[in-house]
């Protein structure tokens, strides 16, 4: 009974995840060390890194687009605490905004950069 259920649930994701690397772009006769796990978490680090939204820049809008359960709301007090007491220091800072919890703010910790 486990040894079907389990194999049911890992299925989908096998198949999946042959259609993904199958379906990567790339040249035909590219060497397969571009797919290695390292290759692919170095670029994908670096992607975050490059993406991070500066609490002190971003514009309500796009706090309200790239950040998981960031409201119209929340997005404005954020911006609205930022004109009030200046520049946030560090993300951690965001907690003192109204409706921002620990637990939304660790959601997020890997999208957000002060500068």
């Amino acid at each position: 009974m486990r040894n079907t259920v389990l194999s049911y649930l890992l299925l989908p994701l096998f198949a999946c995840m042959s259609f993904s690397i199958s379906a990567a772009p790339g040249n035909a006769g590219s060497s397969t060390a571009s797919l290695s796990p390292s290759n692919a978490a170095q670029v994908s680090s670096g992607d975050v890194a490059s993406q991070a939204l500066d609490l002190n820049t971003a514009q309500a809008s796009a706090l309200q687009q790239g950040l998981s359960g960031i409201g119209q709301a929340k997005a404005e007090a954020i911006v609205a605490y930022r004109e009030a007491n200046g520049p946030f220091t560090s993300v951690d800072e965001l907690l003192e905004v109204k409706g921002i919890g620990s637990s939304l703010l660790e959601r997020n910790r890997d999208k957000l950069k002060v500068e």
